[in-house]
């Protein structure tokens, strides 16, 4: 908008000076998520409605905020609903209305958002003074219910996750700052390189199966690894997370993984996992496979079917250190002497 202005008067010929200014009005806009966790939220049911379980509180924009939970609805009229809201808090200072936009998700066991059971964006006034502005009718108590009985708790987000990984056929969305605080291979990825990388929403990952890249987002959310029954697919898995875990440098999954592989190798697994051993950098199941080896009857049984002239081949180009290291502890002339006996 230009605004021209004049001062003066009479008759005067006298030329008028015309003096230009400009100003800049900008609006800066300030993003942020909080992840709220309840706990034991099955000893809250009994709240009456209006009575509200709110989260720490935070802040955003330079403003304190948390996530406000009504576990008996938020009026009578909707007590079989479960009601979640945004509340502004009030500060000294902070005396000014605002506007905002916000999103409210509930979480999966993964800590991904569930599409059915999210309210937003929306945008809403916040006047100046303490104020919330709630989704009423978020979700039916009866399907609240039937998501949540086992684990007795639940979290929500105030953010959906602002990356989305291609694994295969599949995807996964996960939050860049959570992968970023615990993985020094994300922080580069995402906070270190070009804006334009910086700014990426979509990256696709080769060599690393879509449920062993799951497992590996859980932990990283989590710090657990998913429950597997099975001995061998609890080892396989444990196998595919510590060769992910050592990609992307979480040294505490690959301690997990290192140690839950020492507790299952054994005669017929010990030549692979010493090899996996040698190439991931994991001296403690390195050490556990040669204990295991070093006995002749035992590194015999560990051969049983096993491409012995191969693996001999395959020492040499990968892990020439490892062979090396074989033959001077003399398991190689077992290796060859098995050979020949199975040759005859």
């Amino acid at each position: 908008m230009a605004v021209t202005t004049s001062e003066g008067g009479g008759t005067s010929s006298t030329p008028t000076a015309t003096v230009s200014t400009s100003s800049i009005l900008s609006a800066v806009t300030v993003s942020g998520r909080h992840e709220f966790k309840v706990e034991g939220y099955s000893s809250y049911k009994g709240l009456a409605s209006g009575e509200a379980i709110c989260s720490d509180k935070f802040r955003v924009g330079g403003h304190c905020w948390s996530i406000a939970y009504f576990p008996g609805g938020f009026v009578k009229q909707s007590c079989n609903w479960i009601c979640f809201g945004l509340h502004r808090h009030r500060a000294a200072g902070d005396d000014g209305k605002i506007k905002a936009e916000f999103t409210l998700s509930l979480l999966d066991k993964d800590h991904q958002p569930l599409p059915l059971y999210k309210a937003g964006p929306v945008q809403r006034i916040f006047p100046n003074k303490a104020y919330s502005w709630s989704f009423e009718r978020f979700i039916k108590r009866d399907d609240f219910n039937s998501l949540y009985h086992k684990g007795d708790c639940f979290c929500i987000s105030g953010i959906g996750g602002d990356i989305k990984f291609d694994v295969g056929s599949e995807t996964f969305v996960a939050h860049k700052y959570v992968l970023a605080a615990r993985s020094p291979v994300f922080k580069a990825e995402f906070f270190g390189g070009p804006m334009m990388e910086n700014a990426a929403t979509r990256v696709r990952i080769h060599d690393i199966e879509p449920r062993v890249f799951e497992a590996m987002l859980h932990f990283i959310y989590t710090e657990s690894v998913p429950e597997i029954d099975s001995p061998r697919d609890k080892m396989v898995m444990a196998q595919h997370l510590l060769v992910a875990a050592d990609r992307y440098a979480l040294e505490r999954l690959k301690s997990v993984c290192e140690n839950d592989l020492r507790m299952c190798v054994n005669k017929n697994t010990a030549v692979t996992t010493l090899v996996l051993a040698e190439q991931h950098g994991c001296p403690r199941l390195k050490k556990a496979c040669l204990n295991i080896l070093k006995s002749s009857d035992s590194y015999k049984e560990a051969l049983v079917g096993y491409d012995v002239q191969d693996d001999l081949e395959h020492l040499a180009i990968c892990c020439p250190s490892l062979l090396k290291e074989l033959r001077e502890a003399g398991l190689c002339d077992l290796l060859e002497k098995h050979r020949i006996e199975s040759a005859k």
